[in-house]
């Protein structure tokens, strides 16, 4: 699984009601939740962001409350992966469980860089820069969720 994108750059302790605020939980649409993601902390992310661009956060991402839409809500925004140095340990299970890559690794990046993300070979080469950083491996069954574009896909896959 190779993905490629646009960095978008974030700090530490980005809590999930920066990635999605409470005021709009009153949905389950992916779509109504997409529309205002990041907006506790950059009002116009969602006009700005493309499909298949990469988060990178710093230390603690997606601490706060276990709001599974916080990680719908960044997926179905278009973002391909998240990058950060920590992630918070309910934000990291229930990103793997929708499919979504949340990466751990201490990478140097500027806004607006492309990155390329072997997640077999466990490789992210800043293609602006031309510098390689090594992330932390996933184990094989995670991997394989991510694969299979989640959990319930996964699942669906693999009772033969």
């Amino acid at each position: 699984m190779i993905l490629k994108g646009k960095v978008w750059k974030f700090g530490s302790n980005i809590d999930t009601d920066v990635i999605i605020p409470g005021r709009y939980l009153r949905t389950f649409n992916p779509d109504d939740l997409s529309a205002h993601v990041m907006e506790g902390e950059r009002p116009d992310f969602t006009s700005k962001v493309q499909k298949g661009d990469i988060i990178v956060g710093d230390w603690n991402f997606g601490c706060g409350s276990s709001r599974e839409q916080a990680t719908i809500a960044i997926k179905n925004a278009g973002v391909d992966a998240v990058v950060a140095k920590s992630f918070a340990r309910i934000f990291y299970r229930n990103a793997i469980n929708i499919g979504l890559p949340v990466i751990i690794a201490d990478i140097d990046v500027n806004e607006g860089d492309v990155l390329d993300i072997d997640l077999k070979s466990g490789i992210i080469r800043n293609l602006t820069t031309d510098k390689s950083f090594k992330i932390k491996e996933f184990k094989d069954f995670l991997l394989n969720i991510l694969l299979d574009g989640g959990l319930v896909n996964h699942y669906i896959n693999n009772i033969k």
